[in-house]
């Protein structure tokens, strides 16, 4: 794995070697990089970025020449596959959990609303139904996850200087009946969009399916038919194969190590809780905020280490592990809990498996 680097105003320049890093830390001299020449008095300052370890360079570089990095997409609708590479390296590879609960927040949304008109309970009156017309909550939400991984404000495109995206267009065939193509048009919407706020990052060059497969049959690769997989053979050979036909360099994958990325699930502020307690009260549920802390906030306490902020109950908080969600307590203090920065997904780098690429 390659250190991603940055200069003191946080643009990204070429990553490099973890063991550089170390001694960029450690005492910022011990030898000059072709790309950036650090001064023998320089230093670089740890950072991570949701779940990416980066330094930032303290001195001006001397040269700020790049080669082009490019990131491969491959879609799917239960996981993602992203890769970024160049012609040397292969510098990260990222698997994402795709956001599908949207449909189902808003149908229970939708029956709680109907439940409390045959209630005795002040209600307002009806009014239009906002939620007709235009992209359907859960397809939007999905693309903007989609986006949300390659931006520049807070995926890799921050992170690596970007030449251009290589992603695999969604197909689908029109069948001329109206269910089928009506449910297909807000996914058609949906990677247009995708495609001009990419194309506002850097170009985009799109594949086809089977184009695809051809360069994986090219290269030797088979794909696992298990899609929820973590390993290289379940998306990021896709991924990387798409980067490769553009930087060109290697024949087979020389890093296979995956970062799976989850987004977390926030239950936004309701009314009240699906069943009344007893004594027929319904208490508020949800929200994003948890005594003072944005909810998903990487804290570290004195105890459970380094953990996320879930949600409250009376003067405490509840503790998540930030590799697998797991709650951890739910009787954390607020005042011994450390806030160390925001965070709206969880992360867990997996080593490199040989057996997560197979040759055809």
């Amino acid at each position: 794995m390659f250190v991603p680097v940055t200069d003191s105003n946080n643009r990204p320049l070429i990553p490099t070697k973890p063991s550089r890093a170390r001694r960029w830390i450690r005492d910022g001299g011990g030898g000059a990089w072709s790309r950036i020449a650090l001064c023998a008095s320089g230093k670089a300052t740890p950072f991570w970025d949701h779940g990416v370890f980066c330094v930032r360079l303290n001195v001006e570089p001397s040269g700020r020449e790049t080669q082009p990095i490019v990131v491969g997409i491959d879609s799917g609708s239960k996981r993602e596959g992203l890769t970024v590479k160049s012609a040397a390296h292969t510098f990260l590879n990222i698997q994402a959990t795709a956001v599908d609960w949207v449909k189902d927040h808003m149908e229970t949304r939708r029956d709680m609303r109907r439940a409390r008109r045959f209630r005795k309970t002040p209600c307002r009156a009806n009014r239009r139904n906002r939620a007709r017309g235009g992209i359907p909550p859960s397809t939007k939400a999905r693309w903007q996850w989609k986006l949300r991984l390659p931006r520049i404000k807070s995926g890799v495109a921050r992170l690596y200087p970007i030449a251009a995206f290589v992603v695999e267009d969604v197909k689908a065939v029109t069948r001329g009946q109206r269910p089928w193509d009506v449910l297909f048009s807000p996914l058609q919407a949906g990677k247009e969009w995708l495609y001009g706020e990419l194309r506002k990052i850097a170009p985009v060059h799109l594949k086809h399916g089977w184009e695809t497969k051809a360069l994986r049959d090219q290269a030797g690769l088979k794909k696992t038919r298990t899609k929820t997989a973590e390993v290289f053979a379940a998306h990021c050979v896709d991924s990387w194969v798409l980067a490769n036909w553009y930087t060109g360099g290697h024949v087979q994958p020389d890093n296979t190590r995956l970062l799976c990325v989850t987004p977390l699930r926030f239950h936004r502020r309701q009314l009240h809780r699906l069943q009344p307690e007893k004594g027929g009260n319904r208490r508020p549920y949800g929200g994003t905020r948890s005594h003072g802390f944005k909810r998903g906030s990487l804290v570290k306490h004195p105890k459970l280490g380094l953990t996320y902020i879930g949600g409250w109950l009376e003067d405490r908080v509840s503790l998540h592990c930030v590799a697998s969600g797991k709650r951890l307590t739910q009787q954390a203090k607020p005042s011994d809990c450390c806030f160390l920065s925001f965070n709206t997904w969880r992360t867990r780098l997996l080593p490199g498996l040989k057996t997560g690429v197979s040759a055809a």
